[in-house]
């Protein structure tokens, strides 16, 4: 899940603005967490994808 889309239950703001200190935390221990925590969902599919079309071109060079 990407923080972008998440609310603190503490100031009710998302939690990318960090507009209070358990934002702030919150989003650095998320970053800190996860090396895809930043990326978008369409980035992910986008890598998805990328990783597909290699193992697809891989294959078809070894057959």
């Amino acid at each position: 899940m990407t923080y972008d889309r998440l609310v603190c239950a503490n100031c009710a703001a998302p939690v990318s603005e960090g507009r209070c200190p358990v934002c702030r935390a919150n989003r650095e221990r998320m970053q800190q967490d996860n090396f895809f925590a930043g990326l978008n969902p369409m980035a992910l599919i986008a890598l998805l994808a990328v990783l597909v079309a290699a193992l697809a071109l891989l294959a078809h060079q070894t057959a």
